[in-house]
């Protein structure tokens, strides 16, 4: 089959199309004609050797992607051959064919294209376990989020919209600050325009932030740490700036507020039931309108390797989608 390989951790230098064998689903494994496939920051840092997950050589990447059954697993319960389907992987996306565990698929609904649904179950499922799952986001909160142009940035700030949230988007430079706005933001601090807690304070009147979800880490991490209100919820997604952060205990010690971890790609394995109802739960939000997720451009397969260097150039709102 057609695949994209990963042939060293190099990053997009070392993606070439090529041939690769078509998988063999196991008996709790779904077999997928691809059809769509999006482009994450988890594929580019895959790619380099900078994630936890290091696969063997030479690998297909891609951790989302949507198409048909083509074969069913003799343990998977509630799929068909010719069922339309969206698939969350660690890697093997990037191909005509993929194998995935049927927890980590969900039903597509009519109305719902091909290129939207493989822009879905990494950006929402991760949105909705901060937001929904582990931070319980209530209506008429403040919440922030960093790195808010990306795709799951884009993400929270469209389920924290629909939840009833106010929004707050967190961005590097002025430029973003528009294609926040344009996703739905109700304000926007940027991390390089003088003072961050100033910019949160004059947003909250010095109440601070109910919700925040970071996915920047460092220095932007320890001054939101100091903008939660009482009872807050401050959440680490990621850490795209480089740096892990440590955190003063005296800080959530004085105001009550938690620090939620949240990894939503491991929570798919350890709660699979309540990731598959969240998964339904979302696309039928996008089916009916209430939910709007972002597709920055589409590209075709063979220019993967283009599609992740515009990523790691941070020119993207939303996701970039592959055309297999």
């Amino acid at each position: 089959m057609r695949a994209v390989l990963c042939t060293a951790f190099d990053g997009p230098d070392a993606l070439e199309t090529g041939q690769a064998p078509v998988p063999e689903p196991a008996g709790d494994e779904l077999l997928v004609a691809v059809r769509t496939a999006s482009v994450s920051y988890m594929d580019k840092l895959m790619t380099e050797g900078r994630y936890q997950m290091r696969p063997d050589l030479p690998y297909v990447p891609g951790t989302e992607a949507a198409g048909t059954v083509l074969a069913v697993g003799r343990d998977v319960p509630g799929y068909r051959v010719g069922d339309r389907v969206a698939a969350q992987v660690w890697h093997g996306g990037y191909a005509e064919r993929l194998v995935a565990k049927h927890w980590r698929c969900a039903p597509v609904p009519d109305g719902v294209d091909d290129i939207v649904a493989a822009s879905v179950l990494e950006n929402y499922l991760a949105a909705y376990a901060a937001l929904i799952d582990r931070c319980v986001l209530k209506s008429r909160e403040t919440l922030l989020v960093t790195g808010a142009t990306g795709g799951v940035g884009m993400a929270v700030m469209d389920l924290g919209r629909m939840l009833g949230a106010r929004v707050i988007a967190g961005v590097g430079d002025a430029a973003k600050a528009e294609r926040a706005r344009a996703g739905g933001a109700d304000a926007v601090v940027t991390y390089g325009d003088g003072d961050l807690r100033a910019q949160v304070d004059n947003l909250t009147g010095g109440s601070g932030l109910d919700v925040c979800i970071d996915m920047i880490g460092g220095d932007v991490f320890q001054t939101l740490a100091r903008c939660m209100a009482w009872g807050g919820r401050l959440s680490p997604v990621g850490f795209v700036g480089g740096e892990i952060p440590a955190l003063r205990m005296n800080l959530p010690l004085l105001k009550s507020f938690s620090v939620v971890g949240v990894f939503s790609g491991a929570w798919l394995d350890q709660c699979p039931d309540d990731a598959a109802r969240a998964a339904k739960e979302v696309f039928s939000w996008i089916a009916a309108g209430r939910l709007h997720p972002r597709v920055d451009r589409v590209m075709p397969l063979t220019e993967a390797a283009e599609a992740m260097r515009i990523l790691g150039r941070r020119e993207v709102a939303g996701r970039i989608v592959l055309e297999v």
